[in-house]
């Protein structure tokens, strides 16, 4: 979802067959990577590897076709309605790690493990067995250890605000590479963050559909920011 400098240097790109621009692409990232080598620029030489060994399988589109098919998975996303959206978005500027006791991480995490334990609490049938959720993880060493950890502490004693007794076991943790639906989790994500950071309504009127709500009240998603604030998560979250 961002422009690629190297598609913009090739004459017609949008005309050329998706085979060719693959190829021209690579040329030119080939040219920059010596290009900063023989400069001796070995910070932004490693940044561009990393940068082009991420969007390589992309190059061969170009930006409004790549702009089209996200619009297009969140348009399917917005239409399940069996699905429910918990998140929790935080304003740096606004967290005092020191009155939280607790860093923005962990934040978010206890709050989102909150809210699905509670959806989980009130969807569950009175008379019968209730419902159960498994959390799945985008893999990280340091985080895995991190979450893993707070998720035994919060079924052992609870969080702020629950005790936990619909989620099973600790964090199931994937490569989100080759996790279709944590690939969805992240397309959310940026939806809610280009939004908060940039008023950008077209994704995140798609996403926000989904989030978990009772009547007009947002339950699933909460901003957390200055007071007074009007956008959307806020007015929603608020709601009567």
């Amino acid at each position: 979802m961002r422009p690629y400098l190297e598609q913009s240097k090739i004459a017609d790109f949008a005309k050329l067959n998706r085979k060719d621009r693959r190829s021209a692409v690579e040329k030119e990232r080939t040219k920059e990577l010596l290009r900063l080598q023989q400069a001796h620029q070995s910070k932004p030489y490693q940044q561009a590897k990393k940068n082009y060994r991420k969007t390589k399988p992309y190059i061969h589109l170009t930006f409004d076709e790549r702009k089209t098919l996200v619009c297009d998975v969140a348009k399917v996303v917005a239409g399940w309605d069996y699905a429910k959206l918990f998140a929790e978005c935080i304003d740096k500027v606004h967290f005092d790690p020191n009155k939280a006791r607790t860093g923005v991480d962990e934040q978010a995490f206890e709050q989102v493990v909150s809210r699905f334990e509670q959806y989980l609490v009130h969807t569950s049938p009175k008379k019968a067995s209730k419902h159960h959720g498994l959390i799945v993880h985008d893999n990280n060493e340091t985080i895995a250890r991190k979450h893993t950890a707070l998720m035994r502490e919060f079924q052992k004693a609870g969080t702020f605000w629950t005790s936990i007794e619909h989620i099973v076991e600790t964090p199931l943790f994937v490569d989100s590479s080759l996790t279709r639906m944590v690939q969805v989790a992240d397309l959310c994500a940026y939806a809610l963050r280009r939004y908060l950071e940039n008023k950008e309504e077209e994704l995140f009127m798609q996403i926000y559909q989904r989030a978990d709500r009772v009547g007009k009240r947002v339950f699933g998603v909460r901003h957390f920011t200055a007071a007074g604030c009007t956008c959307h998560i806020c007015e929603l979250h608020k709601a009567k």
